[in-house]
């Protein structure tokens, strides 16, 4: 690409393909450089260093949660989407969870408006401004969680994560099932695949009926 070519988005999507294709330690200005045919002088027209080029990223990736939202409706259906949304890009994109923790979020723009727009749901729910902050953490933390820990592990190819399921299940199988019999019983499910549609749904349910529950204006809210 000659460099009066160059652009901060074409940056960014090189970044992007680069990290869900090698892992996000191959993302450096000069591999990108090496990438995009450029010196690495060109790219810093366009990303200062490599910490805002992964602040850049991780803004690309955050931008979905908000877009299309539509304020028409009710409070707990928005956030649903959103915390859906960021569940899905995780697991398109593992890690992302990795990511957050090492931006700059002060240069973050998405971040920063995902963010608002989750605390702004969430005291439109009835809750206080530090409690909603609270909560949106639990919500990303626990979105995050959801995705490090799916069975057979994330990123997994099938017969990876049929590898993973065996050795998981040989070691339940070696604890005494008299002193552990719900194990023992849980291991014999390991032997066919997780329904993972079933398991995002599931955790996606069980994070949003704990909010809706103890909103103090979240009595009777729809689905």
């Amino acid at each position: 690409m000659a460099p009066e070519k160059l652009t901060r988005q074409a940056v960014i999507e090189r970044a992007l393909r680069l990290a869900d294709t090698e892992g996000l330690p191959a993302v450096t200005i000069r591999r990108l450089a090496t990438e995009l045919g450029v010196a690495p002088t060109a790219l810093y027209w366009h990303v200062k260093n490599k910490d805002e080029l992964l602040s850049a990223l991780a803004d690309r990736l955050l931008a979905a949660l908000v877009a299309d939202m539509d304020p028409d409706r009710p409070w707990n259906q928005r956030l649903r989407a959103m915390v859906t949304t960021l569940v899905e890009q995780t697991r398109a994109h593992p890690y992302l969870s990795t990511l957050l923790p090492m931006i700059d979020k002060s240069a973050a723009e998405e971040y920063h408006r995902a963010t608002d727009t989750v605390i702004g749901l969430l005291t439109e729910a009835g809750f206080t401004l530090q409690e909603a902050d609270q909560v949106a953490t639990y919500l990303l933390l626990g979105a995050v969680a959801m995705v490090s820990c799916q069975p057979g592990g994330v990123g997994s190819d099938e017969e990876e994560a049929a590898e993973f399921r065996r050795h998981h299940r040989l070691d339940l199988e070696r604890l005494p099932p008299g002193r552990y019999p719900h194990l023992a019983a849980f291991a014999a499910t390991l032997s066919v695949p997780p329904d993972l549609d079933a398991y995002y749904s599931f955790g996606i349910d069980l994070l949003l009926s704990a909010v809706e529950t103890t909103a103090p204006n979240g009595r009777g809210v729809l689905r």
